[in-house]
């Protein structure tokens, strides 16, 4: 009788504990192994994701020895790139791939590093972004509202002009072009150059640019081979900056603040690392990439002198009409602006 009595207080003590474990928050488990849900909605072998994410990710695990890893889902598995933020806030997801753009009803501060004319590598936005997103205006005002935290950052190369048929030599060859865009920012952007911007996601400009519905895009080299698009384009603008777009992968704000703290660590020096790299790689790889196409028939057509100081008046005013306008909102994106300006003048130091 004795040690069936004990037994069942063994048992009963091993369940006390597993209940009092599964209360716990995640900050007192740091020793046990923990797995993150990471979502995107890029092809297989995106050189976003090899160049950022999964270097990143392997970090992670490797600065925890093992403890943290990662379950990835590319290409729309779990859903479009515009329900990212929304997935990630859910907690559908830990980790998300967030294009501002995507989502610019929620995140339209993000914009201030997709205006034309501002930068010329992708390092010089990424830099100024990854600054104010992780503890500047943008921080405080796009990511904490959103209950999300930026983890890492590349602003992409400036975009340019992508076209099937007609090269473009002058502000008058836009007139009436169609051209994809990621909206917002860009859009304004065409439509100062009197082009007409078609808002879509980058997964679907194949097969309109395929239809004909389309005469081009607004896009950066590198994503053009990455979707297949080198396939249909025929002409490629150089000289002037047609605006860019971030790619973001954040993390839910309450898992974030439920981690370790060695966990916390381990991911912001993993995040200080690739940041910086990413978009180097990114700045170099294009032009390996700009020699393939060339290769493979893509025309780049540098715009004659008159046409870049003509499409840099046009587009002079593009920055200042975006913050009026969310201003008017009572966004704080003139706010945004002057940091953004400041941070690119100060080298992101």
């Amino acid at each position: 009788m004795g040690r069936v009595r004990e037994n069942e207080m063994k048992t009963n003590l091993v369940r006390a504990a597993a209940v009092l474990a599964l209360s716990l928050p995640v900050s007192t488990l740091s020793a046990q192994a923990l797995e993150l849900k990471v979502a995107d909605s890029f092809p297989a072998g995106h050189y976003l994701v090899r160049l950022m994410l999964k270097p990143w990710m392997d970090d992670v695990t490797k600065r925890t020895n093992g403890a943290v890893t990662f379950t990835y889902y590319p290409n729309q598995q779990i859903g479009k790139a515009a329900d990212m933020l929304r997935l990630t806030q859910s907690g559908v997801v830990d980790i998300g791939y967030i294009g501002p753009s995507y989502v610019s009803d929620k995140m339209p501060l993000s914009e201030v590093a997709q205006l034309p004319g501002a930068f010329a590598t992708s390092c010089q936005g990424t830099l100024a972004y990854w600054k104010s997103g992780r503890e500047g205006v943008l921080a405080s005002r796009e990511y904490a509202p959103n209950k999300i935290k930026l983890l890492m950052a590349v602003v992409l190369p400036p975009y340019q002009v992508w076209t099937v048929k007609s090269k473009v030599e002058t502000t008058k060859d836009m007139q009436g072009l169609k051209l994809r865009t990621t909206g917002g920012a860009q859009d304004l952007t065409l439509r100062a150059l009197n082009a007409v911007p078609v808002r879509m996601a980058a997964p679907d400009a194949y097969e309109s640019l395929s239809r004909g519905t389309m005469d081009g895009l607004l896009f950066p080299l590198d994503s053009v081979v990455a979707y297949g698009l080198d396939k249909l384009v025929k002409h490629a603008t150089e000289g002037v900056s047609f605006g860019s777009f971030i790619v973001a992968y954040s993390i839910n704000q309450s898992v974030w603040d439920k981690l370790p703290d060695d966990v916390k660590t381990a991911m912001n020096e993993a995040s200080d690392a690739i940041t910086p790299k990413a978009c180097a790689d990114v700045d170099k790889e294009g032009e390996v990439t700009k020699k393939h196409m060339q290769d493979e028939g893509v025309s780049f057509d540098p715009l004659p002198e008159a046409t870049r100081a003509e499409m840099k008046d046009k587009l002079k005013g593009v920055g200042h009409e975006w913050a009026a306008g969310l201003d008017s909102r009572g966004k704080q994106a003139s706010a945004a602006l002057k940091e953004f300006e400041d941070l690119l003048g100060a080298g992101s130091k």
